[in-house]
């Protein structure tokens, strides 16, 4: 008998009790998609020419295009505050999107689509979103998790001749139905139950479902055509415990008998639509079923599978988008507004704010990228995109959230010219859906990272399923060797695989120090804890926080590389390092909750070397500011996707900062007069060039001015 035959035998029993349970739910989210550069950091051997191997994000002729004219088009067509007024995009705006294919940007060009990768997608959704959200939303939910995905994927050859081409132009505009009042972030467990049946129907008989449900919280419902509805279906012919046959999606068009739709949620107030939808005993014959009757039963492992793109896409565009439009508002409102005889942005309380947003948006940012390019290279990332989706919308939260502090009585000020108002009430938004970021945390990030990207876990729970315990004592072998080299780079030396930059190589040995510690860490806890950890949130939570913090680390060298930009050197260096910094801290955070004193004290010899003490001093946090501040590039390399609304207060600030351009030697002494003279006029006066002085003066009191209502 071989060393592994008898290992496996030996450890069969114990690691069968062990291991967690794994339900069809669970396996089918487990087996979707792929492992990228994700699994050689919970390795412990992250590879930088791997990492380098991706290449640069790509835009064809045909995106670049689109993004230059038509995605400007529409940016110069949205009102912020008088969508948000009207609750609706403007007629004009509708027209326009459906006549410029927005809704059919996945849908290949051999059906009607424009046929657009997954980097240009998310631009298109990125750049609506910093003028106007609802109308990003609008765009981003058809190009998302829905129909168009699913058929694309499983739909039958006449589903996808009659549907794809009517939903890239916009004839159909679809909605998909599938959280429910008694299952929302549970999305497995839907009530909504289908009853295998027969109807006659134009003389013959026809196979189908006859389908009760209620779901809720479903974006653009009140104006959709076509509904996507993922329901139980069940065969009650069938014998007991048989007659589940599994989550099935299908298209049920608007109106269908029994279906009510139309009424509408206000999420926030905000102008998207979304609303329920509710059935009692619609009949959806065998054909409305995506797939056809093969498919039913295989809607779950449908919706997993097609969630890697969606949720590494759209939810991340619009925290992207809060990012880039915060920074530019803080960083432009500080050079514009004085106050005791300064621009505020001079304050070292407001620089470290700016500087902050700066840095989080670079390391987030280079992350959505990254993953874009990984998509684009044909991988399905499912566990970058949960990563994705809680560090994007959150860092977009803190960045409206900081922006709102330096705006102050400005920011608070309802109305056409108030800057960051209406992202600040839809920042919770993106938080909460397509799974709220308290359970992607706690839950899904190392929850399924432990076993998706594990070199050997996943190996041994297929073994013990398998009874295969030639298998299982191969895994553990190879666990163990895993295990001793993990501790080996932790506490002595962690080796930098490949060639990273030569500007970032000192970041690099780091990344690569924790990244051995959290993979260690992650054995240890997991043979600590077994089937328990799943439970201990907190802990799961700590141990995805630092896999995050290293995705984004590292997809700042990546960033770094591609872009090949020295001036953003400060900013690539800083990024890495606070990213770092949280997960170091985190780790400590972690052992010192352990349930094991012995690793509890051996916490200070494992971790060695993963912790800074300073990650950003304050005088790099200052000169970071300053960079910003005087450097237009900078921004202009933080904030690409921003883009020039129709009218209001973020036209405004880049109106006033682009003409602040000429005058910019000459701000102190216009300022100074303009506080002497009170008059925008005589303060210009005495410029080299009083009217470009004038101009200026002008939109920066547009700036500064806010909106007053008739009582």
């Amino acid at each position: 008998m071989t060393l592994s035959a008898l290992l496996g035998r030996v450890a069969y029993g114990p690691f069968s009790k062990a291991l967690p349970a794994m339900g069809d739910t669970e396996r089918a989210a487990l087996e979707a998609g792929s492992v990228g550069f994700e699994g050689e950091l919970f390795a412990g051997r992250p590879n930088w020419d791997a990492l380098r191997s991706r290449g640069a994000n790509r835009l064809t002729p045909a995106e670049q295009a689109f993004l230059d004219h038509e995605v400007r088009s529409l940016t110069a067509m949205l009102d912020d505050f008088a969508i948000d007024e009207a609750r609706d995009l403007p007629p004009e705006v509708w027209r326009y999107l459906r006549e410029k294919k927005f809704f059919g940007m996945i849908i290949p060009a051999a059906y009607g689509g424009l046929g657009f990768g997954h980097f240009a997608h998310a631009a298109v959704v990125t750049r609506i979103a910093t003028v106007n959200v609802a109308a990003a939303v609008t765009v981003m939910v058809p190009n998302s998790l829905g129909p168009a995905e699913l058929l694309l994927r499983y739909g039958t050859d006449s589903q996808k001749a009659h549907f794809l081409p009517r939903l890239a132009d916009g004839r159909e505009l679809p909605c998909f139905g599938l959280t429910s009042p008694y299952a929302g972030s549970d999305a497995a467990s839907i009530p909504d139950t289908g009853v295998l049946c027969e109807r006659e129907i134009d003389g013959r008989r026809v196979r189908g479902f006859e389908v009760s449900f209620d779901k809720r919280y479903i974006t653009l419902a009140p104006v959709a055509t076509v509904v996507g509805l993922a329901f139980q279906a069940v065969d009650r012919s069938r014998p007991e415990g048989e007659q589940p046959l599994g989550i099935t999606c299908a298209l049920i068009p608007v109106p269908t008998a029994g279906m009510t739709i139309g009424r509408r949620h206000l999420p926030m107030n905000s102008a998207f639509m979304n609303g329920p939808i509710r059935g009692d005993k619609v009949f959806v014959p065998m054909d409305w079923v995506i797939g056809g009757e093969a498919q039913v039963g295989q809607g779950w492992r449908m919706l997993m599978e097609s969630l890697a793109a969606g949720r590494s896409i759209s939810l991340p565009a619009l925290g992207a988008a809060m990012q880039q439009a915060s920074l530019y508002v803080a960083n432009g409102y500080g050079r514009i507004r004085e106050q005791f005889g300064l621009p505020i942005g001079r304050f070292h309380a407001v620089a470290a704010l700016v500087s902050r947003m700066a840095v989080d948006l670079y390391a987030s940012d280079a992350a959505r990228r990254y993953t874009a390019a990984a998509l684009d290279a044909g991988e399905q990332p499912s566990l970058a995109g949960a990563i994705l989706k809680v560090q994007l919308t959150e860092a977009g939260r803190r960045a409206v959230t900081d922006g709102m502090d330096i705006l102050g009585g400005k920011g608070i000020i309802r109305g056409p010219k108030n800057l960051l108002g209406v992202a600040y009430r839809h920042a919770p938004i993106a938080i909460t859906v397509e799974g709220a970021n308290l359970l992607t945390r706690a839950l899904i990030i190392f929850g399924q990272g432990a076993v998706r990207c594990h070199p050997y876990v996943l190996a041994e729970m297929k073994a013990v399923a398998e009874h295969d315990e030639r298998a299982l004592g191969a895994a553990l072998l190879g666990h163990g060797g895993h295990v001793l080299r993990n501790l080996w780079r932790s506490v002595a030396w962690a080796p930098v695989r490949g060639t990273p930059p030569a500007d970032l190589r000192r970041e690099a040995a780091m990344i690569a120090r924790l990244s051995a510690a959290f993979g260690l860490t992650a054995d240890l806890a997991m043979g600590l804890l077994g089937g328990k950890l799943k439970r201990l949130e907190l802990l799961s939570a700590r141990l995805g926080d630092v896999l995050s913090a290293l995705y984004l680390a590292s997809a700042a060298v990546w960033r770094y590389q591609v872009e090949a930009d020295p001036k953003m050197l400060p900013f690539a260096q800083a990024a890495i390092r606070v990213q770092l910094a949280r997960g170091a801290d985190t780790l400590h955070e972690l052992y010192a909750n352990l349930p094991s004193r012995a690793l509890r004290c051996a916490a200070p010899l494992l971790l060695r070397g993963t912790r800074q003490r300073r990650p950003l001093k304050d005088r790099h946090v200052l000169e970071l500011a300053d960079l910003l501040r005087d450097d237009p590039a900078v921004i202009a390399r933080l904030c690409p996707d921003l883009s020039m609304p129709k009218s209001g207060g973020l036209r405004d600030l880049m109106q006033a900062i682009e003409l602040s351009r000429a005058v910019a030697d000459e701000w102190p002494a216009l300022n100074k007069a303009l506080r002497r003279t009170r008059s925008l006029e005589q303060a210009a006066a005495g410029a080299r060039d009083p009217a470009a002085a004038l101009a200026y003066l002008r939109a920066a009191d547009r700036v500064i001015q806010v909106d007053d209502f008739a009582p």
